[in-house]
């Protein structure tokens, strides 16, 4: 018996605005949920799930049905989330290496994108990573984090210094294995 997820899919290659609405409802809370880990803003997260969303179905005749489909669809929400990040922030790369050590390998951190450290995040203790994303990405001030958070404005700045080092870590690493994230 053919289980009605495949029956979706297949509508959706044929571009039914039915199956595509059936799909979209389906994972639409987890895809908006993960799009919140990056951004608080309602209207920002909803943006990147449409495009997102907008991605899958132009592509999803290529869905080879190898590994979830779930999964399938978090890279194209994924990509959605750094590629709006890309545009929206210029200063993610200068929190990352205002002072950065001279042992980086200058290649490296020329073809080093917004997206690649935002992937990097997810390797940073979720509170450092939450706080560091509302400053570096989202541009509050540490006094506005600190209301949001219920923390003191120390402990915000803490957790941006704490998270810009364990990034830094995680490049060095990157940087002495002589490839790009």
């Amino acid at each position: 018996m053919e289980d009605q997820l495949d029956i979706i899919i297949r509508g959706c290659v044929k571009n039914d605005r039915k199956y595509q609405e059936k799909l979209y409802k389906m994972f639409f809370p987890t895809m908006m949920s993960m799009c919140h880990r990056y951004t608080r803003d309602d209207d920002e997260a909803m943006s990147i799930v449409n495009d997102g969303f907008l991605r899958v179905f132009k592509k999803i005749d290529s869905y080879g049905h190898k590994g979830s489909f779930e999964g399938w669809v978090r890279k194209f929400i994924y990509h959605s989330i750094s590629d709006y990040f890309r545009k929206k922030s210029k200063q993610l790369k200068f929190m990352v290496f205002e002072d950065y050590d001279a042992s980086y390998n200058q290649e490296v951190l020329e073809s080093l994108y917004e997206a690649d450290i935002i992937k990097l995040i997810d390797a940073v203790p979720k509170a450092s990573a939450d706080v560091f994303i509302l400053f570096a990405i989202q541009g509050y001030a540490h006094k506005e984090i600190a209301e949001l958070k219920g923390i003191s404005v120390g402990t915000s700045k803490w957790h941006v210094s704490e998270a810009r080092k364990k990034l830094q870590d995680l490049l060095k690493k990157k940087n002495n294995k002589r490839y790009v994230i």
